[in-house]
C-alpha cells in the first residue's frame, strides 16, 4: 500500500510541476503582439518588447528629441518554470547633449499611488546622441503599474505617460511571462 502511495504522490509531483512550465513553442504560440520576441541562443531564452516612442510633446517638454523603451527578461533553457522577480526596463534616449546623466531617478504615478524605483543604471554615448537608463523592476511594480490605465511616469524631473499601445505591451510581457497562465 505504502509503494502505491509514493508512486501516486511522485506522479501528482511531477504533474503539478508540468502544469508549472511553459516551454518556448508555448510562448511563441501565445505571443500575439508583434512588439515581442522571443530569442534562444547560448543555452538561455529572451523574451524582449520594444515600446513605440514616447509623444512628442513628453520629448521636447524634456528637452529630448525621442524616446522609447524596451523591457524584458532571461531564463536559462527553453522552459520558462516560473515568473521571473525581476523585469528589466530600459529607456533609449535621443538627444544632443545628455540630459539624464545627473539626474536618472524612477518613479510611476498608477491609479493615485506612487512607487519610487530610484535611480537606474545609466550610461551616455555622446557621439551617437544616445543615453540609457536602465531599472530592474519587481513584478508586483509592473502587475500594479499595468492594472491602471492612466499610468504617467517620472524621469530624472521629466514627466511622460504610457500609451495604451504601451500598456498593452506590458500587460501581454506579463502573461507571457506567467508559467501558470496557460
Amino acid at each position: 500500500m505504502k509503494k502505491y502511495f509514493v508512486i501516486a504522490l511522485a506522479i501528482a509531483a511531477f504533474s503539478a510541476a508540468a502544469v508549472g512550465q511553459k516551454s518556448n513553442a508555448d510562448i511563441a504560440s501565445r505571443n500575439r503582439n508583434g512588439k515581442i520576441k522571443l530569442t534562444f541562443e547560448n543555452g538561455s531564452s529572451k523574451i524582449m518588447a520594444v515600446g513605440e516612442n514616447f509623444a512628442d510633446e513628453e520629448a521636447k517638454a524634456a528637452k529630448i528629441m525621442a524616446m522609447n523603451f524596451a523591457t524584458g527578461f532571461f531564463f536559462p533553457g527553453q522552459t520558462l518554470e516560473r515568473a521571473p522577480d525581476q523585469i528589466l526596463l530600459t529607456f533609449w534616449v535621443m538627444s544632443k547633449k545628455p540630459r539624464f546623466a545627473e539626474s536618472h531617478s524612477l518613479t510611476f504615478y498608477a491609479g493615485g499611488d506612487e512607487i519610487a524605483i530610484g535611480d537606474g543604471r545609466y550610461s551616455g554615448k555622446a557621439r551617437e546622441n544616445m543615453e540609457y537608463l536602465n531599472f530592474s523592476i519587481s513584478r508586483d511594480v509592473l502587475v500594479k503599474v499595468v492594472s491602471h490605465s492612466n499610468v504617467q511616469f517620472k524621469l530624472g524631473d521629466a514627466n511622460f505617460s504610457f500609451t495604451r499601445d504601451q500598456m498593452r505591451m506590458l500587460a501581454d510581457l506579463l502573461e507571457l511571462s506567467d508559467p501558470m497562465n496557460r
